[in-house]
């Protein structure tokens, strides 16, 4: 109760989750879980005034040869009598719901791995108009995760049309369970998604969890909460523009210029570090471009890079830091007596 603020503020949660789910549902509450489960098939009453048929017992006909129509007459019967003529597993479970006698219950284990389908009330023309029905699906999703403490990199929407299916791929930038951020991946997929034939169903599917705890916030700025927003804004730009629109960059221990950089998928990360051994300019030119060596004013340097023999590139340069006659600095080299310039200092 301390967990959730109290039993009302934890009845509230629960009937939000089912609302999301569109879930129409009784609640009921008591000390032992038979005698809730009694009291909601009730109606919610109090468990002595619950009729019998709530309970499934099998001597429903003989309790109404006797005039016996509620929980609460059942309980004043002589319990031996009872015993007699419908066996002790009923009065077991009697003591079950009035909490007299322990009940193991079997421990919910989530599965592994996600799938839920669902038939739409009418066929949908519009690929836009299935993000509300694929809501629904999405909450159940972030029930289960959250049940796991896991999250997922992406999930699979299934759109079921009578003649073909189509498959809608929707990947994040780091795993997540809040469906409010899955759908608006969703959204964005489907915003530019075709259907060549109404769809009559949808089915949603996620795998390969993975772990996923709540994190406190930093006190003075929260580096991780800055990051995740980055990898948001990623994520939703590939859902727009395409998975191979959005890439990233990273170093590579290597020391000529052109090398030193490799392509890499959005989210991904280098956990290598690479130094290189003096200052690089912010902007290299594709290609070296000849420059004079009377233009030059040579201000620091110089840098030699010898490396490349293993793989048919051979560099042998010497780097140096000048500046040039309308005052712009630039990275140049030294290689075979010419002068080249590689990138230019901002």
């Amino acid at each position: 109760m301390r967990l959730f603020g109290g039993l009302e503020r934890l009845l509230e949660r629960l009937r939000e989750g089912l609302d999301a789910m569109e879930l129409t549902t009784q609640f009921a509450v008591a000390p032992a879980a038979r005698a809730a489960i009694w009291r909601s098939r009730g109606g919610g009453a109090r468990l002595e005034e619950l009729p019998l048929e709530v309970t499934g017992f099998d001597c429903g006909e003989f309790f109404r040869n006797i005039g016996i129509s509620t929980v609460g007459e059942l309980l004043k019967l002589p319990r031996e009598g009872l015993a007699r003529r419908c066996g002790q597993a009923l009065l077991d479970d009697l003591d079950r719901a009035l909490g007299t006698a322990p009940e193991a219950r079997e421990y919910f284990l989530p599965p592994p791995r996600f799938a839920a389908k669902l038939e739409l009330p009418a066929e949908v023309s519009h690929a836009d108009g299935l993000l509300f029905a694929a809501r629904r699906l999405l909450v159940q999703l972030e029930g289960l995760l959250a049940a796991r403490h896991a999250g997922v990199r992406g999930f699979t929407l299934t759109l079921l049309q009578s003649e073909a299916s189509t498959v809608v791929e929707v990947q994040l930038a780091s795993p997540a369970r809040e469906a409010g951020r899955l759908g608006r991946l969703l959204r964005e997929k489907l915003a530019t998604l075709s259907l060549s034939c109404p769809v009559e169903a949808i089915r949603l599917e996620a795998g390969d969890f993975s772990p996923l705890h709540a994190r406190t916030a930093g006190m003075f700025g929260d580096a991780l909460a800055e990051d995740e927003g980055w990898e948001r804004l990623a994520e939703r730009l590939q859902a727009r523009l395409g998975p191979d629109a959005l890439y990233g960059l990273a170093t590579h221990p290597d020391h000529r210029p052109e090398y030193s950089w490799r392509r890499v998928e959005a989210g991904e990360w280098d956990p290598r570090e690479f130094r290189h051994p003096g200052p690089r300019p912010l902007w290299l030119l594709q290609a070296p471009r000849p420059t004079r060596e009377d233009d030059l004013q040579l201000l620091a340097g110089p840098e030699r890079i010898e490396c490349g023999w293993w793989d048919g590139d051979d560099a042998r340069r010497d780097y140096f830091i000048a500046r040039f006659s309308d005052s712009s600095l630039g990275w140049v080299y030294r290689e075979a007596g010419a002068w080249f310039l590689h990138g230019l200092f901002a």
